[in-house]
This record gives C-alpha cells, structure tokens and sequence, in this order.
C-alpha cells in the first residue's frame, strides 16, 4: 500500500503549478458542503431572441419579465446576465451591445444586471493585451447597479498561471462595478484552462473580484471553488456555470449563473426555495415539518433531464447549438416570438428541433403541475 502524501490545506503552501490533485478541497465531498439554510441568486444568462434577421425587443423584455415573475413568485433574488455567450456576446458589434443594455435600462430602471465583456479586436495577436477589454468596459460601466463578468480569451488564457494572474489584475485597474472572473474548461474551447488553486486564490483575495464563474463538463471544478472559498472563508462567490448540474449550487447554498435559467427559471426557482428548511432566511412556502421538501430531488431530476437535451452535444462534442435549443423552448411556451437564433450564428439545431423539445419538456411539465409550479 503506497504512504499517503498530506494534502495542502493553506493558501500559503501553494505555488501557481500545484495542481487541484494537491489540496484537500478536490477531495471534499460535495455532503460536507451542503447548505439547506441559504437561499443564493439566480444569475440568468439572458436569450438575445431574434424576428426576421433582427433583435426582438418586445421577446427580449418578455424573457426577462418571465423570469422574474418566477424569482420573485419564490422569492428569489434573479440578476439577469446579459451579452454573454447566451447573448451571442461574440456576434454583436459594439453598437448593438450597447443597445441591448440600453433596452435592458429602459424596461428594468431599477433592476441589477451583470454584462459579460470579452476582448475585442485580438484576432490577431501573439500575447495579451489588456486594452482590448476596455471598449466594452468602458460601455458596461457607464451604467449604474451592474456587475462586469470578464470572460475568458485566448491570451488572457495564458498558460503561465502568473502571467494569468497579472492579466487579471490589469483589467481589475479599469473597474470601477464589482468584477467576476470566468473560468472555462477545454470541452467548451480547446485553448481552455480552468484556474488552478493558486490562481483562483490570487483571484478570490483582490478587491476588485466579488465572484468567479466555473463553466465545467469533465471534471467538478466548482465543487473545488466552493471547498476552497468556504473552507478559508474567502470574501468570494464561486458562482457555478454548469448546465449539466444544475442541483449542485443549490444543495450548497451557493449562486447558479448559467444558461439553463433562460428555459427552466421557474423549476429553479421553486427548487430553491423547497431546498430550504423550514425557518431559514427567505424561505417562502415552508413545509410545516421544520424540515425541506424532499420532492425537490424529483423536481432536480425533471429540470436536469430537460437541460441534458437543451445542452446536448454535437457529434464535435461542442454544446454550442444550446441557443437555438433554448429559443425553440422558450418560443413554445409563448414567452418569445419566433425560434430564429442571430443570424450570424452558425451553432445551428436540426429542422426537428422544436419536436424535439417539446418532448424534452414533457417530464418537467408533468412534475410542475403536480407541484404548483407557475408556468
């Protein structure tokens, strides 16, 4: 029997190439984190829907009044996340993405939003610079009562977790809104590296970072985050971006920011809220036991199954096409006008797509009227 080596348990003890392997918060359970006394928000990556080759505005409000009428019916804080990946971030110019917030402000005065911004103009490049972030800086926070999501690219991506680092706080002099880092692993892009424990530390402990997003698909890097940042009680959100496992964040306590809240906010939000014992801050429709409502592992199991088919991967193995998933879904509740995705996006679902999900919504359905759901 090989000697057990000691895992690394103190940030002081890390260096930037010690791998996740290492440290005791790989290997934490996700039982010894589980949380049923917080209710965290619900960041939803909002569906920029098009008619006819252009944004439909009118689809655009609807989605966003649809979800909140859910988080709030639940009692749930909802932060719409808008011009991410979900927002085709990547095939908007700079007029349209300032157009989108703008009509975002215009319907919701008062309401928080996060705003992804990405680099602009790197194509070609050979190393990072950190002026290309600043054009949709600059739009983002001209706005009050918003966060800025700074999403991964290729040379921020760095495979020097140092240079990483020093990329990341660069940035970080330009804020003046709270930041949230964007983690990624290869499934999503293959020049992808997700955070080692060192770099997730430096990036959890500068002031200008209230939270990170870890989008996963092959390994449980968000439960790596949540391990970490409750165990040394970091001043940091591991907010968790994987579609796949959606019930995680929740059993935590800890905030969802994904896509899957833009066709499925209403079984989130009530699973949120069934997740809580009863007497716990916000809970909004109690049991009468003192305890939680155990139906929510069905009600995890009907969304995810849902979700699995929304996020279902392309014979590339990419989840790309999840958009127009999500536009067919949300077209078929009547919350938006027309499936079209944008018109330059060539992550494209099958003519059979809206057979699809409307089999793919049969369980959910079943199981949200039994449990009162609002549609």
């Amino acid at each position: 029997m090989l000697p057990m080596k000691p895992l690394i348990d103190r940030p002081e003890d890390l260096t930037p190439t010690t791998p996740w392997s290492a440290t005791k918060w790989a290997w934490t359970a996700e039982e010894a984190l589980v949380d049923h006394r917080t209710k965290a928000r619900l960041c939803s990556a909002v569906l920029l829907p098009f008619r006819d080759g252009r944004p439909d505005w009118a689809s655009f409000v609807s989605e966003i009044r649809w979800q909140k009428a859910a988080a709030d019916h639940y009692g749930v804080e909802l932060v719409p996340v808008l011009n991410a990946d979900t927002g085709y971030i990547f095939d908007l110019d700079d007029k349209m993405y300032a157009e989108v917030l703008r009509q975002f402000r215009l319907a919701f005065p008062d309401m928080r939003f996060i705003a992804g911004v990405t680099a602009r103009g790197a194509q070609d490049d050979t190393s990072f610079i950190a002026e290309r972030y600043r054009p949709l800086l600059d739009i983002v926070q001209a706005h009050d009562n918003c966060e800025v999501m700074i999403m991964t690219s290729k040379w921020l991506n760095s495979p020097d977790p140092q240079l990483r680092r020093d990329g990341y706080y660069r940035i970080a002099e330009w804020l003046i809104r709270p930041g949230i880092v964007h983690a990624l692993e290869p499934a999503f892009v293959p020049w992808a590296t997700p955070y080692e424990p060192w770099l997730l530390h430096q990036l959890a402990i500068h002031p200008k970072f209230v939270g990170g997003k870890v989008s996963t698909l092959d390994e449980p890097h968000f439960l790596y985050w949540a391990a970490m940042c409750k165990d040394l009680k970091l001043d940091f959100a591991p907010h968790s971006g994987d579609d796949y496992g959606i019930a995680t964040a929740i059993k935590t306590g800890l905030p969802l920011l994904i896509g899957a809240a833009s066709s499925a906010a209403p079984q989130i939000c009530a699973a949120k809220d069934m997740w809580l014992n009863d007497g716990a801050p916000g809970k909004k429709f109690p049991t009468g036991t003192g305890r939680f409502d155990t139906r929510v592992y069905k009600l995890f199991e009907a969304f995810q199954s849902l979700e699995d088919q929304v996020f279902r991967l392309d014979a590339k193995g990419s989840a790309a096409a999840y958009k127009h998933s999500t536009a067919h879904l949300l077209h078929q509740l009547g919350i938006i006008a027309s499936p079209e995705p944008h018109p330059a996006c060539k992550d494209v679902r099958g003519a059979d797509e809206a057979a699809r999900m409307t089999e793919a919504m049969v369980r959910t359905r079943r199981l949200s009227e039994r449990l009162k759901i609002p549609r």
